[in-house]
């Protein structure tokens, strides 16, 4: 008889990006859900509450738990409070895999896919977000644009070099840490609202990377010829891509049953396979799940 585990990823999210897929890894039967709560806090709590103990691990959807930058890391004070109710079941956000994981994908982007990255302008919706991604990106002869500042602040100014948000994210995340959970991140029907902002970035990107709600909502109705790095798409985020022009779609996450899901979704699924505690799971355990699971970036030329 097949071993089951069942992962559910809850989301502050919109619940319009609701789905469920089912998969064999490993050796077992593995039930993957998605359940968005349109920004909802009470009823994300009661949903954990409800299915503690009842399921292997949860993913945190539409928020990190964390901000990172580097070897950085703070917890957010607001999202802590809410998935405090838990007192059985592990919750990840999927940062170490964002650590881990997205740091070597533009490797194998330039030497399994034969990409060219060198030169490339890469504009990030948010350094923070996606530290990894922006260092493999760097490595494989990137320029930088990082949109925390524009994007998350407001502040039309773009940051260059990795050192210099690591050196802003000492100052900024014990702060940013603090602020209520509106401020830091859109939720609920925010998530699919287009408010264009500093589309002059996006004109100056060949490849514009980080969350795909973060790139829809802030993105021009112009992107021809762009390539996309992010995670959690569906079929219609791709036809909105498709309609905008961009050129290329990459996926860090496999497609399981018609999408990609979050990295929160597949950490919290690596975590119900190695039956460990988060805190007790190395880097390199991440890492050779992928490996052992041959888990590749997808690419769809649209």
């Amino acid at each position: 008889m097949v071993k089951s585990k069942t992962v559910v990823s809850v989301s502050l999210g919109s619940s319009l990006r609701n789905h469920q897929a089912e998969v064999e890894l490993m050796g077992l039967n593995i039930k993957i859900k998605r359940i968005g709560v349109d920004g909802d806090r009470k009823k994300f709590m009661q949903i954990l509450r409800e299915l503690d103990g009842k399921v292997d691990a949860f993913g945190l959807g539409g928020a990190d738990l964390y901000l990172r930058a580097g070897r950085y890391k703070y917890r957010v004070v607001d999202i802590a409070k809410m998935v405090s109710v838990l007192k059985k079941t592990p919750i990840v956000d999927g940062g170490e895999l964002k650590e881990t994981w997205e740091r070597k994908v533009p490797q194998i982007l330039v030497e399994k896919d034969k990409l060219n990255l060198q030169g490339k302008t890469a504009l990030f919706m948010s350094g923070m977000d996606r530290y990894g991604l922006a260092e493999g990106l760097s490595q494989q002869g990137c320029r930088l644009l990082i949109g925390d500042m524009p994007f998350a602040l407001g502040i039309p100014i773009p940051l260059t070099r990795l050192s210099t948000l690591r050196f802003l994210s000492i100052i900024m995340m014990p702060v940013l840490r603090r602020l209520p959970l509106k401020v830091l991140y859109p939720t609920g029907k925010s998530q699919e609202a287009r408010v264009t902002r500093s589309p002059h970035l996006f004109k100056r990107a060949d490849i514009v990377a980080g969350d795909f709600l973060y790139i829809n909502r802030f993105m021009p109705d112009d992107m021809v010829g762009k390539v996309i790095i992010t995670n959690t798409v569906t079929n219609n985020d791709i036809e909105v891509l498709r309609k905008s022009g961009v050129k290329m779609l990459i996926t860090t996450t496999p497609e399981m049953n018609g999408r990609s899901f979050g990295a929160n979704v597949l950490q919290a699924i690596f975590v119900s396979i190695l039956e460990k505690h988060p805190d007790n799971i190395l880097p390199e355990e991440y890492l050779q799940l992928m490996n052992t699971l041959n888990i590749q970036p997808r690419l769809l030329y649209l």
